[in-house]
């Protein structure tokens, strides 16, 4: 049986950072397990036009290792693109381009094990065995970067099928939309991506369309300079060190910094409804209605009907639809893989506790580690299901496993002072004398 220093459950975007960052480190051994037969990045709502929310420089290895080889502009230097690419962007770019630099750099690792599922990790004698697909390996250390999976709410969840599904599957079930009455609940980036997309006529132009909001109104993401500071290595510091109780009143606070949708989006959805009122009057009817939740979803003679509670009035109104596509994201949910371990890795509240090096706490050999990629949202801040810190995560989860400073990760400045001891050094004006 091999034995490995790393193994990888699961290659998402945050465990592909990971093995890139590894890459160039001869002493260690590392093997990264993944279900699917290639990489695939959220496939089902890959629709077109749909843009990075963050800068493409927040990459798999940039911001700890701007000279790595598996860099964003060495991916498009290697293909030719980079002038074309500099021209036609600001500081953005397509998801649909940005998957395509995910699948070049894991064609490159030669450690990844496609359909192969992680299927159980136990603890066996002084190292965790990892089995699945019919292949058997041991190791010191796990990172589980199996992800979230998609949230439906409750009523729609004895429904799910080809008419009520989720915003994950758009683009895998094509659902028959020409004509139809159409429901999207959930207003956050995939519920506008969506909702675009419904309005191009790509897949059937809708006979009408009802978008539902449980917030305020169909809010745009708060992507400002200091709010950004929030998806820097200092805040997530300061976050790890305050209560449970502050660190939850703060995520609910900050929720617009990462559910928010883009502001191109918004004024593209709103230029659409705009044209199709005054150019095409009759084409769609369409309702956007905010304050309301999904509390009830029945079938009645081959129709949906949809309970929506209005939180403004207190009341129920109800909704018919053909077809109901949930855009509610993701949860995190204990993987099936480490059931043998759950009594080990669970506190009294059935939660999974984080270390600050993204290490769990639990009762085994201190010198054996399990470590999480985006599964530390409640006590490392709200950057941690974001794109931005994936190389800072990775650096992190890497000096802890090595047991030293393989990557630098701790002196990075921010410009807001998070703790009151935060100080910047002075620094001699250039032509100054000092007495």
């Amino acid at each position: 049986m091999e034995r490995f220093d790393v193994v990888g459950a699961g290659l998402g975007p945050f465990n592909l950072s990971l093995a890139a960052l590894l890459e160039p480190l001869p002493d260690i051994r590392m093997r990264f397990f993944e279900a699917q037969p290639s990489f695939r990045w959220h496939g089902g709502i890959m629709v077109p036009g749909a843009q990075l929310q963050v800068s493409f420089l927040k990459d798999l290895v940039t911001l700890v290792d701007p000279s790595n080889v598996l860099s964003f502009l060495n991916y498009l230097a290697s293909e030719g693109r980079l002038y074309r690419f500099l021209i036609a962007h600001a500081d953005r770019c397509s998801r649909q381009e940005f998957e395509r630099y995910y699948q070049w750099a894991a064609d490159q690792l030669k450690s990844v094990r496609w359909d192969h599922p992680v299927e159980r990790v136990d603890l066996k004698g002084d190292a965790f065995e990892v089995g699945g697909a019919g292949e058997s390996v041991t190791t010191r250390n796990v990172v589980l970067g199996s992800g979230r999976k998609p949230f439906m709410p409750a009523p729609a969840v004895a429904l799910h099928g080809p008419t009520v599904l989720h915003s994950s599957e758009l683009r895998l079930v094509e659902p028959e939309l020409a004509g139809r009455d159409v429901l999207v609940v959930g207003a956050g980036q995939s519920g506008a991506e969506v909702v675009n997309h419904l309005l191009s006529g790509a897949m059937g132009l809708p006979g009408s369309l009802t978008w539902v909001s449980s917030r305020l109104g169909f809010l745009p993401l708060d992507d400002s300079p200091f709010t950004n500071e929030w998806f820097h290595p200092a805040y997530v510091d300061h976050f790890y060190g305050l209560s449970a109780e502050r660190r939850r009143t703060l995520l609910d606070g900050q929720r617009m910094a990462s559910d928010g949708i883009s502001d191109p989006l918004l004024r593209e959805v709103y230029r659409r409804l705009y044209e199709l009122d005054v150019l095409e009057p009759g084409r769609l009817r369409h309702r956007l209605l905010v304050c309301r939740r999904l509390v009830e979803l029945t079938r009645d003679h081959g129709r949906l009907v949809a309970g929506l509670h209005d939180q403004d009035t207190g009341e129920v109104e109800t909704c018919t639809a053909d077809v109901v596509i949930c855009c509610t994201g993701y949860r995190s949910q204990f993987p099936e893989y480490l059931e043998p371990l759950r009594g080990r890795l669970l506190d009294a509240d059935g939660r999974m506790s984080v270390r600050r090096d993204y290490s769990l706490e639990w009762d085994g050999p201190a010198d054996l580690g399990i470590y999480v990629q985006n599964a530390a949202e409640s006590t490392h801040g709200i950057a941690d299901p974001n794109l931005s810190l994936a190389a800072w995560r990775s650096a992190r989860i890497i000096n802890s496993i090595c047991g030293r400073t393989v990557y630098r990760t701790e002196d990075a400045q921010a410009t807001v002072a998070w703790k009151g001891t935060d100080r910047y050094p002075l620094v001699t004006p250039v032509g100054e004398v000092n007495a």
